[in-house]
C-alpha cells in the first residue's frame, strides 16, 4: 500500500453520540482486556462497562444500539481519551468501525495515539458540536461528513468549521500517518544507520 493509498481526506457515514465529557481509556477499554498480545478482538469490548451497566439499568449504550450499527464517525464530548495513555483505546474505537471522531477536545495521548492508526480526531466548539449531535440524535440514518481537508464537519443543514493541528492534518492527507510502515518503505536506510550504531554492534565483538 502506497502513501497515496493510505490518504484520508475525507470520511463520510452514520453517526452515533455519546455526548459524555472526560471519558477516560479505562472506560473506552478496560484494563482487564489489555492482557492480550495483540490487538485482536478489542472491538468487541469497546466501552464493555459501560454498555452492561447501560443494558442493566434498562436503556442502551449508543455502540449497541442497532439503529447505530455500522455507525463510521463518533460524537464525543470535552477531553475524549483522557487517562492513561493505553493506546488500546483508539485501536477499539477504530477496530469497532469508527472511522473518525468529532468531539470538544480530546487528551494529547489519546489524539497521537488515534493519528498514528489512521482516526482523525477533530474538535468543535460546544455550540456547533451540539447542534450536530441534536440532528445526528434525532436521525439514526443521517450522515455526518468529517472534511479533513477543509477542516469542516457537515451533517444535513449544520457546517461547522472544525480545528485540527496542521501537522496531523498533513498527516492525514499525504498518507505518512503510519510511522511503521513508513520504516519498513525505507527500511535499507534504517540497516545503514543501525549498522554505524556502536550500541547495535559492538555487544558481539565480545
Amino acid at each position: 500500500m502506497t502513501a497515496a493509498d493510505r490518504r484520508i481526506a475525507r470520511i463520510t457515514g452514520r453517526a452515533l453520540v455519546l455526548m459524555t465529557d472526560d471519558v477516560d481509556t479505562d472506560r473506552i477499554i478496560p484494563a482487564r482486556f489489555l492482557k492480550a498480545i495483540t490487538f485482536d478482538g478489542l472491538e468487541a469490548h469497546v466501552f464493555e462497562d459501560d454498555r452492561r451497566a447501560a443494558a442493566e439499568a434498562g436503556s442502551t449504550h449508543p455502540f449497541d444500539d442497532p439503529a447505530r450499527a455500522g455507525a463510521a464517525v463518533l460524537v464525543a464530548g470535552a477531553n475524549f481519551g483522557c487517562g492513561s495513555s493505553r493506546e488500546h483505546a483508539p485501536r477499539a474505537i477504530r477496530q469497532r468501525g469508527i472511522r473518525a471522531v468529532v468531539a470538544e477536545s480530546f487528551a494529547e495521548i489519546f489524539a497521537g495515539n488515534a493519528l498514528a492508526i489512521g482516526l482523525p480526531c477533530v474538535t468543535l466548539d460546544r455550540p456547533a458540536l451540539e447542534r450536530v449531535a441534536v440532528v445526528v440524535a434525532d436521525d439514526p440514518a443521517v450522515e455526518v461528513v468529517v472534511d479533513v481537508e477543509r477542516r469542516e464537519v457537515t451533517c444535513r443543514d449544520v457546517t461547522a468549521t472544525a480545528a485540527l493541528p496542521d501537522t496531523a492534518r498533513s498527516a492525514l492527507l499525504s498518507g505518512d500517518w503510519d510511522a511503521t510502515v513508513l520504516l519498513l518503505e525505507r527500511y535499507d536506510e534504517v540497516e545503514v544507520v543501525a549498522r554505524r550504531l556502536p550500541y547495535l554492534n559492538d555487544w558481539r565483538a565480545g
